[in-house]
């Protein structure tokens, strides 16, 4: 179950979702608690029994302050005050009716069950079972505890025991079917790394076709219209100038803004070809292709954060993808800047290695994500790995600032 979406944030997401859905019910279920106790002492004035819907006053203020600020402590807090006010209310509830009262009357069971639902705050089946049965513990104690000092008869709780059951059951399926899920996630990955691969390579080839199409006939139609002999050095010459476009990288810069020569110097200057440029001198074959100039479109400090994050990438390719070639792929619009880093070595899964130790949650992801990028990891062990880094570009990039 990931609810439509990605694995990374599913678990999360449903767990913030099962948590809200169990603090409503919960502060329901002790609201009309509150409401059956005051009822009850409205249609038997002469017995004390508003104690026992103060009692519930307490929690109620606690899940408030659970709800606001989820965490571990506050949490523990809930169960700490949760507890209490049971105990509280079984004592106040009981102390009035000794002889008649057992501990699991409907008054008393609903608090229990508030404490059970806690469960539902737990990321992941197993931590949400084990908060459930906590929640069910505390509450069983706290009410037998009370009935003991005040006499009352102690009776096992079929309806508290009957919500951790049904709690445990949910949270198992959940669990299940959350494996399933990631299970299928590397097929998708793979597709939507194929898939963007394909549009990029798609625009090259479309690019590609287009100026061989053109210069191939221009060639042609002059040599075709020369005269007898040898070609005119001008023509010869644009020939080989063509050529050596052809054979170079040249062709590969995008025809809607021309590289300069100011460009060329900015690349040389840039933390991208720096990067690049000591990943090859550690021996890792780089291949470059896509737009170089893209990368002047960022500002000075995007341009340093990605030039970093690409040698850790080109770093990581070294130290644990078992390869020496690696291809980064840059690529340009009027709005976006996108770098990607692609090898063929063994892969990894997220789930089983430390994303610490692959220097991706410090040295890539989060650096990027301070300048306003963001950073998709496609990985399965065996197949190699795609990091896609998309960062905005600049309004304006006739002055880039230097990068140092």
């Amino acid at each position: 179950m990931s609810l439509g979406l990605p694995g990374h944030l599913a678990p999360h997401s449903e767990s913030r979702a099962f948590a809200r859905a169990s603090h409503v019910i919960s502060f329901v279920i002790l609201l009309a608690d509150i409401l059956i106790i005051l009822s009850l002492q409205s249609a038997d004035t002469e017995r004390i029994l508003w104690p026992a819907a103060v009692a519930i006053l307490p929690i109620i203020a606690v899940l408030w302050l659970l709800e606001r600020y989820r965490s571990w402590f506050y949490t523990l807090t809930y169960l700490i005050v949760g507890t209490a006010s049971v105990f509280w209310l079984v004592l106040a509830g009981t102390g009035q009716f000794p002889e008649q009262s057992t501990t699991d009357s409907l008054v008393f069971t609903l608090p229990k069950i508030a404490l059970i639902l806690v469960g539902g705050a737990g990321i992941g089946a197993p931590k949400a079972i084990g908060w459930s049965v906590v929640g069910y513990v505390l509450g069983e104690g706290a009410a037998l505890l009370a009935a003991l000092q005040t006499g009352a008869t102690a009776a096992f709780d079929v309806t508290a025991f009957g919500v951790l059951v049904v709690s445990t059951l949910l949270f198992t399926v959940i669990g299940v079917s959350r494996r399933r899920v990631y299970t299928a996630q590397p097929s998708l990955q793979r597709a939507a790394r194929d898939e963007h691969l394909s549009d990029i390579r798609h625009r090259i080839e479309v690019r590609a076709a287009a100026m061989l199409h053109d210069t191939i006939l221009n060639h042609l139609a002059a040599v075709a219209a020369s005269p007898d002999g040898e070609l005119r050095h001008d023509l010869q010459g644009r020939i080989e100038r063509d050529l050596a476009v052809l054979v170079g990288e040249e062709w590969l810069v995008s025809p809607d803004r021309e590289e300069s020569a100011a460009d060329r110097a900015g690349w040389v200057t840039s933390r991208m070809f720096r990067a690049i440029d000591e990943a090859r001198e550690l021996g890792l074959d780089v291949v470059l292709s896509g737009d170089r100039s893209a990368v002047l479109r960022l500002d000075a400090q995007r341009q340093l954060a990605v030039g970093l994050a690409v040698k850790q990438c080109l770093v990581n390719v070294l130290k644990h993808a078992d390869t020496d070639h690696a291809e980064v792929v840059i690529y340009g619009s009027d709005t976006e800047v996108s770098v990607m880093i692609i090898d063929g070595g063994k892969g990894f899964s997220e789930r089983e290695n430390s994303v610490d130790r692959l220097g991706l949650r410090q040295s890539v992801r989060r650096r990027i994500e301070t300048v306003d990028g963001t950073v998709q990891v496609w990985s399965t062990p065996g197949t190699g790995t795609s990091i896609l880094i998309r960062l905005p570009a600049c309004d304006s990039v006739a002055d880039p600032e230097p990068v140092s």
